[in-house]
């Protein structure tokens, strides 16, 4: 059996992250990134309370990630579990996903980096994605 090549993927956070690329140079800062996700932030928290109980940060994730089961979840996100996520909770969550994703550690990530290569087991006779016996 021959195997299948890897597949290039993005996950939801890095299309979100990719789209923060104010300058236009195919590269964003942790700067961009972050004054982009204070402007979600603020495009949901539209009382101004400064926090996103978890139904409001699943409408943040439905409308900046694509799908409100998309990451980072709101569980991970709230790091003093008080049911609500600040934009410093947020900011501190992209802060992780940044430093994960600059492969280079150059404080700047770039499309490449953005990528996510995904490998499949050998042998798996062309089954992948297919339902049913």
């Amino acid at each position: 059996s021959i195997a299948a090549p890897p597949i290039l993927v993005v996950e939801p956070v890095a299309m979100m992250i990719a789209a923060f690329d104010t300058d236009g140079d195919g590269r964003v800062t942790r700067d961009e990134m972050r004054k982009g996700v204070a402007k979600s932030f603020d495009a949901i928290d539209t009382g101004h309370t400064g926090k996103l109980g978890y139904i409001a940060f699943s409408d943040w994730a439905q409308k900046w990630l694509g799908d409100p089961n998309a990451l980072p979840g709101a569980y991970e996100t709230d790091s003093d579990s008080d049911n609500q996520i600040t934009l410093a909770e947020l900011q501190a969550k992209f802060d992780q996903i940044f430093t994960r994703l600059d492969k280079d550690k150059d404080g700047v990530l770039t499309r490449a980096e953005l990528l996510t290569i995904r490998a499949f087991p050998m042998g798996d006779g062309g089954k992948r994605g297919k339902r049913g016996g």
